[in-house]
């Protein structure tokens, strides 16, 4: 049996004859309210197929459960995780911090607990080259290596390295200056946040914050803390002119300037349907809406630094309609 409404005021009843197969309609009709027109009942809130044309008043009625008050600015985005993980909660602010509650009295829903408070901006990743290796952390000089040689290769990384810093902070301070408000950690907080609906891959979260346009997928496990195990930066790497000094050593004179960047104020990550890589949509204020294919590694805890161990990204769509 299957009973469908419409307007105006109307139902219908269907039974199926399973022996001949065939469908068989019974139809019930309200007649409208003297002196009252079809269109005027349409958008008069009255109820479909009840024996009154007049509005009824609603039984149901939201009740609130619980307030979170722990963020110190605004806060531009929750959502709640996926349900394998358990009854969580993200929220991130504008003072960059990205929160994970966690209800501990599901049938009340009324006590959550604050589980994990990070600063997204001053989060940093998990290691390099592979991002979200340990060995790779625990390998670097120590406080307490006194000395170490600037021969061949390492010469080279140590420039590169001092290169992109200079421009990555002359780039800021450019971005700032051309922008109102500069400073302002309300304007340039944190900005938007999309779980990983994928229960194979763990809990990850994408999330956004501050006016270098970089989404950073943060993965959150109750062994260690939190690290970032990829960014997604749509800014081209920064060149360097071909004029240099004595020794083949870059200078500040000689780099390309890096491009303006732009706010990410909108994230999504897309399910996965199967595919053996993730899909994720960010939108910038830049009025660009970007498709980025996420492969992954092949374990996230993995202790080595091979190639197979990163994590990769790129862009496969750039729309700028919204512009």
């Amino acid at each position: 049996m299957l009973m469908s409404v419409s307007l105006p005021f109307r139902i219908k009843v269907w039974h199926l004859d399973e022996a001949s197969g065939s469908w068989s309609v019974k139809v019930w009709e309200q007649s409208l309210p003297s002196g009252q027109s079809e269109s005027s009942q349409q958008t008069s809130g009255s109820g479909i197929g009840g024996t009154s044309a007049q509005p009824q008043p609603s039984t149901s009625r939201w009740i609130e459960r619980a307030v979170l008050t722990d963020a110190r600015g605004t806060v531009r985005a929750v959502e709640f995780a996926p349900h394998h993980f358990g009854l969580k909660l993200a929220t991130i602010a504008s003072d960059n911090s990205l929160r994970i509650y966690e209800c501990i009295e599901q049938p009340s829903i009324s006590t959550w607990q604050l589980s994990e408070e990070l600063d997204v901006q001053n989060l940093s990743s998990s290691g390099s080259p592979s991002l979200h290796t340990r060995a790779h952390t625990a390998a670097v000089a120590t406080p307490t290596q006194i000395n170490a040689t600037l021969d061949g290769t390492n010469a080279s990384l140590v420039t590169q390295a001092l290169q992109q810093n200079l421009q990555q902070s002359a780039a800021t301070t450019h971005q700032t200056s051309i922008r109102s408000g500069s400073g302002n950690r309300e304007a340039d907080g944190g900005w938007c946040i999309s779980w990983c609906k994928d229960r194979y891959w763990g809990e990850l979260i994408a999330t956004a914050s501050g006016i270098d346009g970089v989404v950073k997928i943060i993965q959150l496990t109750p062994s260690r803390r939190p690290t970032v195990i990829l960014t997604l930066d749509p800014t081209p790497t920064p060149q360097t002119s071909s004029s240099s000094h004595e020794g083949n050593m870059p200078t500040v004179e000689g780099a390309v300037p890096a491009p303006p960047t732009f706010s990410v104020t909108s994230v999504s990550w897309a399910p996965s349907c199967g595919r053996s890589y993730h899909l994720i949509a960010t939108g910038s204020r830049d009025g660009r809406v970007r498709i980025w294919r996420v492969r992954p590694g092949e374990d996230l805890d993995r202790e080595d630094d091979d190639e197979e161990g990163k994590w990769t990204a790129s862009v496969v769509a750039d729309f700028d309609q919204h512009k």
